[in-house]
């Protein structure tokens, strides 16, 4: 499989594990695999990454999972305002931060 050299989902997007493992909010970015060399299995590396703050069938959690393995979620609303205030941070062009980082 070949990958864009740019994510393919934003900040707050909703998005859902292809397995249906999970469904959450993209909060980070990756542009690759940021841990141990050979961690990612059969999954490649060389892939955007994504934090997902997700929701599953034991409650909330924090996924890392290959851009691969993610979809759009068509059952979700977009993020609201509050919602988008509440996680991120957001400079004058309008590009996002998680509010635990700053905007480069």
């Amino acid at each position: 499989m070949t990958y864009e050299s740019f994510a393919k989902f934003g900040l707050g997007q909703i998005v859902r594990h292809n397995d249906g493992a999970f469904r959450g909010m993209v909060i980070d970015i990756d542009a690759s695999f940021a841990g141990r060399p050979g961690d990612t299995g059969q999954i490649s590396p060389d892939q955007p990454f994504y934090q997902v703050l997700a929701i599953g069938p034991e409650g909330g959690f924090i996924a890392y999972a290959a851009e691969g393995s993610l979809e759009r979620d068509p059952e979700s609303s977009a993020l609201t305002p509050e919602a988008e205030d509440r996680w991120f941070t957001s400079d004058s062009k309008g590009r996002l931060a998680p509010r635990a980082c700053s905007i480069h």
